[in-house]
């Protein structure tokens, strides 16, 4: 069975690309408590430890599959197998973990969740969840280099993602939390001239260029936090501090997420929800900041962990 780690380090201090592997990452049991972080580690699904990964499909002689995605289909029977997991520890290297959930079958976005980025956006507070998508081709994992869609105004926005765990149907809140595997950070970054180049305004396009979904770094269970419903998140821009809020001020919860949503629409095992940011985006600024060759966005979301993006240019039209 995986060690119990050290002292967790507070969000915002990994180093980027290249930092130990430790104390973020376990998988472990605590009482009754299941402790996992999932990832995906060169496009295999791993269980990451404070010594390193355990490789999922080797260490249980093929009970389940490789593919990262897949997992979600048997996510309570997995997650038993991974309370008492044993297997070869590998180092890693973090500039290879993917996204927790590569290939969602939807992905879902949330818009103006935060009253503080509805006033700047200049819209009112919605009484319903503002959908759009994301298209799953944007994913990406969670240190990466983006390339900037050439003559945009290429905005950012730190999220708490969801990933569903099991299928959601007609599902109450006071049962939301039941259906989701566990939370990862996610950006979703979006090219502003794109989004608000129709009338009335529409945003998957914009939002779903190359890269523009990073998520990561691993998934984090539910069962971890001690409020799901209370974490810190925010983003800064090399160095300097862009956004900080909390996730009890969203305004639809996650909860009330999974049951608006799945009283419309099936949710399915790996399905991802970019739950909505806070105040401090670019296009809401005076004057306006939009991401350029050369910046370095670092996004956290308390008790999870880091993603780093580096922009540079794109080729001219």
């Amino acid at each position: 069975m995986p060690g119990r780690p050290g002292p967790r380090r507070e969000p915002g201090c990994l180093a980027g690309r290249g930092w130990a592997v430790g104390d973020w990452c376990r998988a472990a049991v605590s009482n009754k408590e299941v402790f996992v972080r999932v990832g995906n580690l060169d496009g295999r699904l791993v269980i990451l430890t404070d010594v390193g990964a355990i490789d999922v499909e080797r260490a249980s002689g093929g009970q389940f599959g490789a593919d990262p995605q897949q997992v979600y289909e048997r996510w309570a029977e997995f997650t038993a197998w991974a309370a008492a997991a044993q297997g070869r520890q590998e180092p890693y290297d973090s500039g290879h973990l993917g996204a927790p959930a590569p290939a969602p079958r939807q992905s879902f976005g949330i818009g103006l969740n935060y009253r503080d980025h509805a006033d700047e956006s200049g819209f009112g507070v919605p009484d319903q969840p503002s959908v759009f998508t994301k298209f799953p081709s944007c994913i990406t994992g969670p240190y990466t280099d983006v390339t900037l869609p050439p003559g945009g105004h290429t905005d950012w926005e730190v999220e708490l993602v969801a990933v569903i765990g099991t299928e959601a149907w007609h599902v109450a809140e006071a049962d939301g939390w039941d259906h989701v595997a566990g939370l990862c950070v996610g950006q979703d970054l979006s090219e502003r001239i794109t989004q608000m180049a129709s009338s009335p305004p529409q945003f998957s396009m914009g939002k779903s260029f190359p890269g523009f979904g990073p998520t990561g770094p691993w998934l984090v269970t539910i069962d971890e936090f001690g409020d799901p419903d209370d974490l810190e998140l925010g983003s800064a821009i090399n160095g300097v501090q862009m956004q900080k809020s909390r996730t009890s001020n969203l305004i639809i919860s996650v909860p009330q997420l999974v049951a608006k949503l799945s009283a419309i629409a099936r949710l399915l095992p790996g399905d991802v929800i970019f739950t909505g940011t806070p105040a401090g985006v670019g296009q809401g600024r005076n004057p306006q900041r939009w991401l350029a060759p050369g910046d370095e966005l670092v996004s956290y979301v308390e008790g999870i962990g880091e993603l780093r993006q580096r922009f540079a240019a794109g080729p001219a039209n």
